[in-house]
């Protein structure tokens, strides 16, 4: 048995407008917006996200605040599944635990995985609610299910998520469908680059 622990944005469904707007919105209602459009936006990602944004001087507290309305008006329809995962993770479920480990907040990922019939296939969701830290959420994990760190991987599409998952100990994987580019993935050396859904399928070994 493996356990399979896998970023919801960008590797579940395809969310960047929405993120992006959510994260503009946000910053903008607290005096401190962006000032270089999507390219500051993904920069936030290539550590983890909430960690750039107190390096670049963002009041956490006031952020989370804003963030409690601008939340409830996210456009779900604005988010598309990414639907070629869809079957590979019914495949994948089969014969291993799976988590969603995010830096988007719970209630939003759980209502998509509603909207979107990714129901029942994970065994739990961890959102920014829990902990801001993606690696102290799958340390969490690591605590709670009995599996060993080589056979955990942490499924991400950003610089920031490998650097997490390494740091946390667990095998990293890499998907260039993503928000981050190849180039940008294959700079932060995960354990497995994947350029199809279907690829994850050879974790299934």
């Amino acid at each position: 048995m493996k356990l399979l622990l896998f970023d919801f944005d960008g590797v579940l469904v395809d969310s960047l407008d929405v993120y992006e707007k959510t994260v503009t919105d946000c910053l903008a209602a607290i005096g401190q917006p962006l000032s270089r459009g999507r390219e500051e936006f993904l920069e936030l990602f290539e550590d983890n996200f909430y960690t750039s944004l107190a390096a670049k001087g963002v009041d956490m507290d006031k952020f989370m605040s804003a963030s409690i309305d601008i939340l409830a008006k996210v456009d779900y329809a604005r988010m598309k599944p990414f639907d070629a995962i869809r079957p590979v993770l019914r495949e994948l479920k089969k014969n291993h635990p799976m988590v969603v480990i995010s830096s988007n907040d719970t209630p939003t990922i759980l209502e998509a995985l509603r909207l979107y019939d990714f129901e029942g296939l994970f065994d739990e969701v961890l959102g920014s609610d829990f902990m801001f830290s993606k690696k102290d959420k799958i340390l969490h994990v690591i605590k709670k299910y009995s599996v060993g760190l080589e056979d955990i991987y942490y499924i991400g599409d950003t610089a920031g998520d490998i650097k997490e998952g390494r740091q946390a100990g667990v095998k990293t994987v890499g998907v260039t469908w993503g928000w981050h580019p190849k180039d940008l993935m294959a700079a932060a050396a995960p354990d497995y680059l994947f350029d199809r859904p279907e690829d994850l399928l050879r974790l299934d070994g």
